[in-house]
């Protein structure tokens, strides 16, 4: 039972989708039919998803109109398409336009450069672009004919040209099952370069470069996760890297992840990304959580299996890295939760009459990860290695609860007095942190931190000329956590012998922003509105204008924020319009 979707009130069933759109930039609209294979199972009526849809008709193999009537809008859920007398069609054939407001969907058309359109579909904003069973635990092949300006490609998560189309029609096909908040669309000029046989990037050509440069160990990265869990169902791996306003690291859409060009450092220092979204082909694509209260499934099992990827490529002191700032992250994370939303600190969420995109947080992710590693620390890594790829394979192009996974593990891996050492109930329905967190050991980061403790004695560090990004945040998070409240000639020194304020990563600028908010360093503020007006990422956003907000600087960030929103995706604008008031 999916509380954010309609169609389960539906007895019928739907399997297959073929699309047939074409993009509208003037009016930043899609237009064309969504037409779904039926499966009555003698049922009358069937429901659909939909959000801000204008639905112009619908109709049956024969091209005989359907009774169909929505029902009245829910501001998160949308309007339930209803369509009658389907038990003995085959097909229902949907002809609508979306909203030119549709949230899904970004139109970009920036000053003297080519339109771009791409759409976020997770977790419930598919309906928004599509009419559909909006809800992870069903799962559809889909087929697509797209229709688009002569001079730009289109992409979508499916097999995908390498060349742009002379008449401006795109034909796809995604022979295997996914659920809905993996549909994507993306639209612009783009080329290809390949990284490999079964890899390759998509990038506007003054980043093409660049980015076949910085994703060259992909396939380093699939043959690793193939050694761990079994081998790769989807057949070819590429990535698009889209503009800077998308909401989100990336997008682990099968066949082609959508990425922020901000993990493009120069240095290969935020490539654990791809090795995210990589594993999710495994953990979530292949095997996904049944309903968004158990975003853990996906989440956690992703963390775990990302850091092991870089671990085989990278080796265990660079993912021990990964480890400690995850370990940091939902720490604060879950103290910050337990003093307004402590019931959100489980792993098992009830989202019941909310916006599912309120379980996206570290808890999922990071609480989720140390909660499968002290599973395989408690048993050993073979059997665990073991046990997920026995997992992945048994439940594959399937969906999962939190329950059916603790019965699975309970008959496949853990006996009851390892049960009871783990402390399995309370790590799943319990609020907070359990007392036995795994602990994460760095060396890496202990020559940061005395790094950090002479910085704050006034001598500028040495041997840092080869830190990694990572090594550099927990440099800024440790003078951060230690400045005291005249802590702001400390941060202008930093910036003066490490020049954060002017860094090309953006994971260190939005770390930098916490102490140049915290102690008021305004010197660096007119490169701080910049990075929050070119960079819509919600990680790097929420923080930051967070910070302003806590130190009595909300003005601040709204003449920021009034200036850089109409560039800033839906997703982000709504988490910051209800930040910021």
């Amino acid at each position: 039972m999916d509380v954010h979707s309609s169609y389960q009130n539906s007895d019928a069933r739907v399997n297959h989708l073929s699309l047939d759109l074409k993009a509208d930039f003037d009016k930043h609209t899609l237009s064309g039919t969504a037409t779904w294979r039926v499966v009555s199972n003698g049922a009358d009526v069937l429901y659909l998803d939909t959000r801000g849809l204008d639905i112009h008709s619908v109709k049956d193999e024969n091209g005989e109109a359907l009774s169909f009537s929505l029902s009245e809008d829910d501001s998160v859920l949308g309007s339930a398409l209803r369509i009658e007398n389907i038990r003995d069609v085959a097909q229902v054939s949907i002809a609508y336009t979306t909203s030119s407001e549709a949230e899904a969907i970004q139109w970009l058309e920036p000053q003297g450069r080519s339109p771009f359109m791409f759409t976020q579909s997770q977790a419930i904003l598919a309906r928004t672009w599509i009419p559909c069973p909006d809800s992870p635990g069903w799962r559809f092949t889909y087929s697509a004919t797209i229709r688009v300006p002569n001079n730009l490609m289109a992409l979508m998560s499916a097999e995908n040209p390498t060349e742009k189309s002379e008449d401006g029609i795109y034909h796809f096909e995604m022979k295997q099952n996914i659920p809905s908040y993996l549909m994507a669309l993306a639209i612009g000029d783009v080329g290809f370069a390949p990284l490999s046989e079964r890899a390759g990037v998509y990038a506007e050509a003054e980043i093409l470069d660049k980015a076949a440069w910085e994703f060259a160990e992909t396939e380093d990265m699939i043959v690793a996760a193939e050694a761990l869990y079994g081998s790769y169902e989807w057949e070819r791996y590429d990535i698009l890297v889209l503009p800077a306003s998308f909401p989100f690291g990336g997008m682990e859409n099968p066949r082609l992840t959508f990425a922020t060009p901000t993990i493009i450092a120069g240095d290969r220092s935020l490539t654990a990304l791809i090795a995210h979204e990589l594993a999710h082909s495994w953990s979530g694509n292949l095997v996904t959580n049944a309903t968004w209260n158990d975003f853990w499934i996906n989440e956690g099992f992703t963390v775990y299996f990302e850091h092991r990827i870089m671990e085989a490529v990278y080796g265990s002191s660079y993912s021990e890295m990964l480890s400690a700032l995850s370990r940091t992250d939902v720490i604060e994370e879950v103290e910050d939760f337990m003093k307004s939303r402590p019931e959100d600190t489980r792993l098992k969420l009830d989202l019941t009459g909310r916006n599912p995109d309120d379980g996206v947080s570290r808890i999922a992710y990071d609480k989720g990860y140390f909660f499968l590693r002290l599973v395989e620390e408690t048993i050993g890594r073979e059997a665990f290695d073991a046990f997920l790829k026995d997992y992945f394979q048994a439940h594959r192009f399937g969906v999962m609860t939190t329950e059916r996974f603790l019965d699975y593990l309970k008959a496949n891996l853990l006996s009851e007095s390892q049960w009871e050492q783990i402390g399995v109930d309370e790590w799943v329905y319990g609020k907070g942190l359990p007392g036995n967190l795994p602990q994460v050991e760095s060396e890496r980061f202990a020559l940061v931190d005395q790094a950090v403790e002479r910085a704050l004695e006034g001598n500028k560090p040495e041997g840092t000329d080869e830190w990694t990004t990572h090594e550099w945040l927990r440099f800024i998070q440790g003078v951060h956590a230690q400045l005291d409240t005249d802590g702001r000639n400390t941060v202008a020194q930093l910036d003066q012998w490490f020049g954060f304020s002017h860094s090309g990563n953006s994971e260190i600028l939005a770390a930098w922003w916490q102490p140049v908010i915290a102690h008021k360093y305004t010197e660096a503020y007119p490169q701080m509105e910049r990075f929050l007006i070119d960079v819509g990422r919600r990680k790097f956003l929420t923080p930051t204008y967070r910070a302003l907000k806590e130190t009595s600087q909300i003005e601040v960030a709204r003449t920021i924020y009034e200036k850089a929103r109409p560039s800033y995706h839906a997703v982000s604008r709504q988490t910051m319009d209800l930040l910021l008031g």
